[in-house]
């Protein structure tokens, strides 16, 4: 199967601009494209991933990714998924992300300031963008799009209605003029994104047909959503991080753990470099044992190799069975620290001398005394590996593991992480 093929029987292909022309590249070794990234926080998130895969499967395939980070763009804010205009970032702050995600992106790719073997081009839209003159820009580019066109992008007609400011309004402007650099400057043919850039995009391919009277490419991946439609990469306490000191490597590997029987296999095909053969059969034991959950083991120990590495890998993956056999009070203190550190852990001073019922309720583990009562009279509720058999159960000082943390798990997956300060 070719490339292209092979993309869209994993569904990763959302849109192209000229279907064949884009087959007929990605089937070219050699060729170069290229991606952007804005540097909004200090690390990328699952959000990120994918895009991150896909050029990595490109690379592996033998053409030349060029990887843009927006020093520049990220001083403006793109419009694209907001409701409201983005809060703006200082210059010292998108300088300093920028150095954080170029720092990051090189566990996955070997940078190179030019194009030779074996390295990937890494570039800052603000080295550019930051020598051209208002009036320049507003004759030169300005000029080539309609006030029209540009109304018309998907992106400003979702904020229409709640108002969109010209500096959000040019964004797609400065994206364009970035395609059009990068296709003079390293023959970048083909931009790739996700689908929610698909306006901007199609900005680039308009200012290089003006501007050179030739014909550039776009391809978009879908975003990765759940089966309810839901974002994907988010949960109630934001986002999953790929830096480890924001989520830390056991939280990320339960986060694959956990997903849904119903999207597991739609992920194994986008984050995976299993074959589609290999996830065929993954496909097959899901539906006849569905309670082994090998496909989501296969998916947390692929993803969490990727980002992190084999050593962390194997590190989470022993103390992932030492909390579901209930022996967490085996594992060491740093063990312990990873276990209870990240977004998603509550931090409590109330704890001595206090019932169960009461714990329960206070760390939000339970809405209700009720539900609490029903919970450890059904033996649901273990205390850092102990079963509670009574919802009389007073706690103390004994119950803590290193004089602070606290694991509640509630019936077969439901853990809470709670820190006592």
């Amino acid at each position: 199967m070719d490339l292209f093929n092979e993309l869209k029987e994993r569904g990763l292909i959302y849109q192209s601009s000229n279907e064949e022309a884009v087959k007929d590249f990605l089937n070219k070794k050699g060729n170069s494209f290229y991606l952007g990234f804005d540097p909004t926080a200090q690390s990328l998130h699952i959000g990120s991933l994918l895009p991150i895969i896909f050029i990595k499967r490109l690379e592996t395939a033998g053409l030349r990714p060029v990887i843009l980070v927006g020093g520049a763009t990220g001083l403006i804010g793109d419009p694209s998924g907001k409701l409201q205009e983005r809060s703006f970032v200082e210059f010292k702050t998108i300088k300093k992300n920028s150095y954080y995600l170029k720092k990051q992106l090189s566990k996955f790719f070997d940078f190179g300031s030019i194009f030779c073997k074996g390295k990937v081009l890494f570039v800052n839209n603000y080295e550019w963008l930051k020598n051209i003159y208002f009036i320049d820009f507003i004759r030169d580019i300005g000029k080539h799009f309609t006030i029209s066109e540009m109304i018309n992008k998907e992106s400003v007609q979702k904020r229409m209605q709640t108002g969109i400011s010209f500096t959000e309004f040019s964004y797609m402007i400065i994206q364009a003029l970035d395609f059009l650099n990068l296709y003079k400057k390293y023959n970048c043919v083909l931009q790739v994104g996700g689908s929610d850039q698909w306006g901007n995009m199609t900005a680039g391919i308009e200012l290089i047909r003006k501007k050179l009277s030739k014909e550039a490419l776009v391809l978009t991946m879908p975003l990765a959503t759940k089966e309810d439609g839901s974002k994907f990469g988010k949960t109630e306490e934001g986002n999953i991080w790929l830096d480890a000191e924001l989520t830390s490597p056991y939280h990320f590997y339960q986060f694959w753990i956990n997903v849904g029987d119903n999207d597991v296999i739609k992920f194994l095909k986008y984050y995976t470099f299993l074959s589609l053969d290999e996830i065929d059969g993954l496909k097959k034991v899901l539906a006849s044992e569905p309670e082994k959950r090998e496909s989501q083991k296969i998916l947390a120990r692929e993803m969490t190799e990727f980002v992190h590495g084999k050593e962390v890998l194997n590190r989470v993956e022993k103390i992932s069975q030492m909390i579901f056999y209930g022996k967490i009070k085996e594992l060491n203190n740093q063990e312990l620290k990873e276990v209870f550190s990240g977004s998603d852990i509550k931090t409590t001073n109330k704890f001595n001398d206090m019932s169960i019922v009461d714990f329960l309720v206070s760390t939000e583990v339970v809405g209700s005394k009720r539900q609490a009562r029903e919970d450890t009279q059904n033996k649901a509720i273990e205390i850092n590996g102990l079963k509670i058999q009574n919802s009389d159960y007073v706690l103390s000082k004994k119950d803590l593991m290193f004089e602070k943390y606290i694991l509640i798990k509630r019936g077969k997956r439901d853990y809470h992480f709670i820190v006592i300060k």
